[in-house]
């Protein structure tokens, strides 16, 4: 016998009692199955936030029978939600967002990877390309007063265009936490993402070696930063303060970085905001383990003096003392990875599971009033916890709005 078709029902006809079924996959809706039994409006009013346009009944026809649709859908004031229920939908916003930061993320790569291909035979649509990109990334920043940080990734090992997006996101958070002027965001945000274009023009057998560079071939990749500013001079599109982010973005407060040793006031504001960005973002890929808390320790232990400190604490400040990417265990035993940054520093958004890898869930831990026990390392964790957590796949960031 032929198994009968299923009925769409518009979500206008949403009736407490009947029982359906989501068209989405379990990671796009905070329900734990897709099949429903609606016994609150809240469940309907949530429902109708994941952006389908219908749903499958399976039980309760002669429900939408009995009573016809009304003239307008009543909706639960906010006051009535219970405790679980307003949880419920606050990880449905920050499933939302993590997607949308991850989407985001992406499409930045693509267009950055875009206006990278035209730089030479095309310089003046490369330009637009990034300007477009640049303008982009602001109206994300700007979405909201207060942007977090979401842990974004490409599944693979970091690229020129990846690392220049993700040092251009921390580079304008930072600028904005300073209240720097648009113009000077701009003008970082398109240093960032142009930064190491240098690097393309090292042999990519030193580019991507994974043993220790030679003496000549660590030369050479401290080549990149006139290799880069080279090609963007040529085109006459880019101006100074670009430029010289472009050819200083591995200068040091104290005078040890490259190629020209420039020391403090020497070092204009914007190119120390990418310089910090740029030292940070490395560290997350400079060993196996990729911890983004590992890497603003290292930052504190062997890089304090290379940096002004008051753009360190910043950083920290907007990273949290958790930043997004790193692994913990809780308070109640379980065991976690940071998601996204919040007002509350101690008491980040978390993908946690028990010992097992079972029950895999995003917290909130500031409204759960659960703490971060201490930081693991990857090393601690089993087969299981490596698969659920994710924990070999490397940390970048985007802006994240989920408050």
């Amino acid at each position: 016998m032929a198994k009968a078709q299923a009925i769409q029902l518009p979500l206008s006809q949403l009736r407490i009692g009947i029982t359906v079924k989501l068209p989405l996959s379990w990671q796009h809706h905070p329900f734990w199955l897709n099949r429903i039994k609606i016994e609150q409006q809240a469940q309907i009013e949530l429902i109708k936030s994941l952006d389908v346009p219908y749903v499958f009944l399976l039980s309760g026809q002669t429900l939408l029978q009995d009573n016809p649709q009304p003239k307008a859908d009543v909706v639960a004031p906010a006051a009535q939600l219970s405790e679980d229920e307003a949880l419920l939908a606050a990880k449905h916003t920050a499933k939302k967002a993590l997607r949308l930061s991850q989407s985001r993320f992406i499409d930045s790569i693509n267009h950055c990877r875009a206006a990278f291909s035209k730089i030479a035979s095309d310089p003046a649509g490369a330009y637009r390309d990034a300007a477009t990109l640049v303008e982009s990334l602001l109206e994300h920043l700007h979405q909201t007063d207060n942007p977090r940080l979401a842990i974004v990734t490409t599944g693979e090992a970091t690229s020129v265009t990846q690392h220049g997006v993700s040092v251009a996101v921390l580079g304008l958070i930072i600028a904005k936490a300073m209240d720097l002027s648009k113009s000077d965001m701009r003008d970082i945000a398109l240093g960032c993402l142009f930064h190491d274009i240098g690097k393309l023009k090292v042999p990519e057998n030193i580019r991507n070696k994974k043993a220790d560079l030679s003496t000549a071939e660590m030369n050479f990749i401290k080549m990149h930063p006139n290799f880069g500013v080279d090609m963007l001079s040529k085109t006459g599109l880019f101006n100074k303060a670009v430029l010289n982010i472009v050819l200083h973005h591995h200068e040091y407060v104290d005078g040890s970085g490259y190629p020209d040793g420039l020391t403090d006031k020497q070092i204009p504001m914007l190119t120390q905001v990418v310089s910090l960005a740029n030292d940070f973002d490395a560290q997350l890929w400079a060993n196996e383990e990729h911890s983004p808390q590992q890497a603003l320790g290292f930052l504190f232990k062997n890089h304090a003096g290379k940096h002004a400190q008051t753009l360190i604490a910043l950083l920290v400040k907007l990273l949290g003392i958790y930043p997004p990417g790193t692994l913990v265990q809780l308070s109640d035993g379980q065991f976690a990875k940071v998601m996204l940054t919040t007002a509350s520093v101690k008491q980040p958004h978390v993908w946690a599971c028990s010992h097992d890898g079972s029950d895999p869930k995003l917290r909130f831990l500031d409204q759960e009033q659960i703490d971060i026990e201490r930081v693991v390392t990857h090393a601690e964790l089993n087969e299981r916890l490596h698969k659920v957590l994710q924990s070999g796949v490397g940390s970048s960031f985007y802006f994240s709005h989920t408050e």
